[in-house]
């Protein structure tokens, strides 16, 4: 693909109420494989994210009334557009991102669905209608949108995290502002151009790139017009938006850090699990909040499935995401690989062996290889920190007991995955396991048509399924005499 002619056209202003606009200054846009520069795009200001904000307020009431069908077919538009455009799509993610193509392709097909689902999702919206126990009247329960909305989404899903928002939003009537990662702006800009010519309304949605995020949030938080903040990112960023969104009493939803445990029974099916693993572990290079962050294994299997993961790991490819050889491209920056870096040094410190990679090649880009780390040590940083890299360290346990205990050693809830032949062991695990999402014998558990989020300091509030539009909802109780 011609790279060159594919960021041409992609939009490098803000994009404010349905048309690019120039910004006060700019930011660049970096490759992670090299470091060199993609692009440099529109730094937007407070006094942009007012503009935005004007333009939604301006067009919320005649989005809300539009009617549900219509808001269905829109979005049913735009999952086709997406669709026709994925290759596009794709190639941008890898570039800004970093993630091999056929991850990237993965992607488009997963955030696209959301459209998809949620089309459908928007006629569905039900309320209640019943008489008073007490006979003196009739309850009329009806939803409506909360209004305007501000996301705020991370840069490992450039695309996937902000159709997650955006579909459940529009399906429901709600206006958004999208502010996308400073390292990935770019795949949301596209998106925004692509729902524009799929018939968007010119004001239901803005994008906001830029490098001081600090004012733009500011700037909507503060502004009582806004009626809902969204955020997928880090817990320590999480609850300082919660913080800062209590004065407004806004609607939040906060789908935060995660330090998903991955236990193998003692009756697991070890190929089966090594298969699991290897989608848990390295889907997305490991940058991904539902990534199997431990590997608790029953310590009569640990060494067959150590040995047979260590093989599987052994077999990626370190490369630019962009060539066809590769199988596993750079993280997103220097800083996140000083981060991995530091939490191996830490585990293999105190006992842990590196039994493959283990070392950064050095040289340009932000690669780490694939590492699997051996007879990890309880007290080693890496089982309580998200490493969010290519590493899946390795401890033992010998009872279901220790194995659930070792699964909640965690402030987090996100995800977590378990491996068992046994349906009465797998159940019982599952309701154990605190967590808010469970995979039983399977290494991918997201899905645009069931609930994904977590508990404990994973955050709250959920994104697709049928309970994924109800964050978008406010619910109104109409009280009718008899």
């Amino acid at each position: 693909m011609d790279t060159e002619k594919l960021l041409s056209s992609v939009p490098t202003g803000l994009w404010i109420g349905g048309e690019e606009r120039k910004g006060s200054s700019t930011f660049d846009v970096l490759d992670p494989s090299d470091d060199t520069v993609l692009i440099s795009v529109a730094n937007a200001t407070g006094e942009d994210a007012v503009a935005a904000l004007d333009a939604a307020c301006a067009v919320q009431a005649d989005w809300a009334a539009t009617p549900a069908r219509e808001r269905g077919e829109i979005l049913r538009s735009v999952f086709e557009t997406i669709t026709d455009r994925a290759e596009d799509l794709a190639t941008l993610m890898t570039l800004e991102m970093g993630k091999v193509l056929p991850e990237s392709m993965g992607e488009v097909k997963y955030g696209s669905e959301f459209f998809r689902w949620f089309a459908e999702e928007a006629v569905r919206i039900a309320g209640r209608f019943t008489p008073s126990p007490a006979g003196t009247g009739r309850i009329l329960v009806t939803k409506q949108p909360v209004g305007p909305c501000y996301a705020i989404t991370p840069w490992n899903f450039p695309l996937a995290m902000g159709t997650r928002k955006i579909g459940p939003a529009f399906a429901a009537g709600c206006t958004m502002i999208v502010k996308p990662a400073q390292e990935t702006p770019l795949t949301m800009l596209l998106l925004a151009k692509l729902m524009d010519e799929a018939g968007l309304p010119k004001g239901v949605l803005s994008v906001l790139p830029t490098s001081s995020p600090g004012p733009v949030t500011e700037a909507l938080i503060n502004d009582g017009r806004l009626r809902k903040l969204t955020f997928t990112g880090s817990t320590g960023v999480g609850k300082a938006l919660v913080k800062q969104s209590a004065d407004k009493l806004l609607r939040t939803s906060m789908e935060l850090g995660g330090n998903a445990p991955f236990i193998v029974f003692d009756d697991a099916d070890i190929d089966a699990a090594v298969d699991g693993a290897i989608l848990a572990k390295m889907r997305n290079g490991g940058e991904a909040c539902t990534a199997a962050n431990r590997f608790h294994v029953a310590n009569s299997v640990r060494e067959e499935f150590t040995d047979k993961l260590v093989k599987r790991m052994s077999e990626f490819t370190l490369g630019k995401g962009i060539d066809e050889s590769s199988t596993l491209g750079p993280l997103i920056n220097a800083k996140q690989v000083a981060t991995v870096e530091d939490l191996v040094s830490d585990a293999v410190s105190r006992g842990a062996t590196v039994a493959v990679g283990g070392v950064a090649p050095g040289g340009p880009g932000n690669f780490y290889p694939a590492t699997v780390l051996a007879d990890v040590p309880a007290d080693a940083r890496i089982l309580k920190e998200e490493v969010f890299g290519p590493v899946a360290p390795i401890t033992g346990f010998d009872t279901e007991e220790e194995g659930v205990a070792a699964a909640n050693d965690t402030e987090y809830g996100l995800a977590a995955y378990v491996y068992t032949q046994s349906l009465d062991r797998a159940l019982r695990v599952a309701e154990g396991i605190q967590s808010g999402m469970v995979g039983i014998n399977r290494g991918v558990i997201s899905d645009p048509a069931a609930p994904f989020g977590g508990v404990k300091e994973s955050g709250f509030g959920r994104e697709g399924g049928s309970e994924g539009i109800d964050e978008y909802l406010d619910v109104k109780y109409i009280a009718l005499t008899k």
